[in-house]
């Protein structure tokens, strides 16, 4: 027994019973599954109120913008920014000096005109008297016939020049009257009951309206009613229609919210960058004139709203396991693809250089409202198939599948750290991530 009392006897058991050891502390690390972190969700029942949001511009409903027909220096101004205005009323004064003068001529030249038709038609009465003395003498043939031709030639003329006299004066007329005219256009008037909301010129300034009449002011009709012309991106337009409530919010009044209702959706599109909107016309009630013509408003459209249905984050509904959570978990991913770190079809233990996410966006070939939702049951996730309906952005609407209030809907998991997948799922030359915790 001497061999018991052996130093290298005992040393072979003392290594013998530490290699059993440790193997046998692998194969138990190898054969449990791993110690996952989930964040979930608890189901719950409330109210889901679908939105579309976009942003407008305040505007009167009539704008009109006054502009002068001649041109000519600012004499005076009756009107300034934010005055009330009156139809017909005295808003602008445009110099008539000039007008003046050219109406004068224009008199004076009509005047001459009347005085010319009136002295031919005189030498028409006499050239018409002569013809009817030459006519009794020429059949008495006491006198040539040549005198007779004469004077029929002389009454002729004589009354074409009357008629041509007659055009004078009309013409001198028509002149005369568009010089009045233009002398009545120096004084801009407003066209519309209303306020004057942007004024263009000033004492002075030349307008010169021969190409392009110059707009001198805007007025606004009735600032008690305004509208909200919306920019609404064509994704969103089919979810609204004439006569839907709207609110907004405007940056003058961040807290106070204001109400409208959309009149009409223009039919008419408008493209900036590849980006296709159509305009939505909301009227506005403006009785207290808090809001003011170019203001911009947060518009927000309510096109669904539905109380007390089952509710779903939409987190939930996005996440899906990855491959190396499913290997580690030995889960069956239905419908779809199980999804890698960056939301590509993963491979059980690619290693991704970063953390890798189980929740995200991995496209599946399921239907747009059939839905896959991962359920935490006894500490392991159980797929839920759901029939998904109304959503707010935050939550989703659970129109069919056996989810309860109080289910705990994952939506992101983490591995521990150090855990490596298994060898038979490892892609050729992959090897474990780096350190820290995977998160997936």
């Amino acid at each position: 027994m001497s061999w018991l009392k052996s130093t290298k006897f005992w040393g072979v058991v003392v290594l013998v019973l530490a290699l059993a050891g440790g193997t046998a502390y692998v194969l138990k690390r190898r054969s449990a599954k791993p110690k996952v972190q989930w964040e979930t969700t608890a189901v719950d029942r409330g109210r889901i109120t679908a939105r579309v949001t976009a942003t407008g511009t305040l505007s009167a409903l009539v704008t009109v913008q006054v502009g002068s027909q001649v041109s000519g220096s600012i004499l005076k101004l009756y009107a300034d920014f934010n005055s009330t205005v009156k139809k017909g009323q005295i808003i602008a004064k445009i110099d008539p000096r000039l007008f003046q003068a050219t109406l004068e001529n224009a008199r004076a030249n009509y005047a001459q005109a009347k005085a010319t038709l009136d002295k031919d038609r005189v030498l028409a009465k006499f050239a018409d008297r002569q013809l009817k003395r030459q006519g009794p003498l020429a059949k008495d043939k006491l006198i040539a016939v040549s005198d007779l031709d004469t004077a029929e030639s002389n009454a002729g003329s004589a009354l074409a020049q009357v008629e041509a006299d007659q055009a004078n004066v009309k013409q001198a007329l028509a002149v005369l009257h568009l010089a009045e005219v233009n002398l009545a256009l120096t004084d801009i008037v407003s066209p519309t009951d209303g306020t004057v909301i942007s004024r263009n010129v000033d004492v002075g300034q030349t307008v010169a309206a021969s190409l392009q009449a110059p707009v001198l002011f805007v007025i606004a009709e009735d600032l008690r009613k305004m509208q909200v012309d919306t920019s609404v991106a064509e994704a969103d337009v089919g979810k609204l229609r004439a006569g839907m409530q709207a609110t907004f919010t405007v940056d003058a009044f961040p807290g106070e919210p204001f109400k409208g209702a959309v009149r009409q959706i223009r039919n008419a599109a408008t493209t900036v960058q590849n980006v296709v909107t159509y305009d939505a016309v909301i009227d506005v009630d403006n009785s207290d004139l808090k809001l003011r013509p170019g203001m911009t408003a947060n518009v927000t459209f309510v096109f669904a709203n539905k109380e007390d249905v089952l509710r779903v984050t939409n987190a939930g509904l996005r996440f899906r396991p990855s491959a190396d959570l499913a290997s580690a978990l030995k889960l069956e991913v239905p419908r779809g693809r199980r999804s890698g770190s960056d939301g590509s079809p993963g491979v059980p233990g690619a290693g991704s250089g970063g953390p890798a996410r189980a929740g995200g966006s991995a496209k599946n070939d399921e239907a747009p409202d059939r839905r896959t939702v991962w359920v935490l049951r006894n500490d392991l996730p159980s797929p839920v198939r759901i029939k998904a309906g109304t959503t707010d952005g935050t939550k989703t609407e659970v129109v069919e599948g056996p989810l309860q209030p109080g289910d705990l809907v994952i939506s992101d998991a983490t591995l521990p750290a150090g855990f490596k997948p298994a060898a038979t799922g490892m892609l050729p030359g992959a090897g474990p991530p780096p350190g820290g915790p995977r998160r997936f």
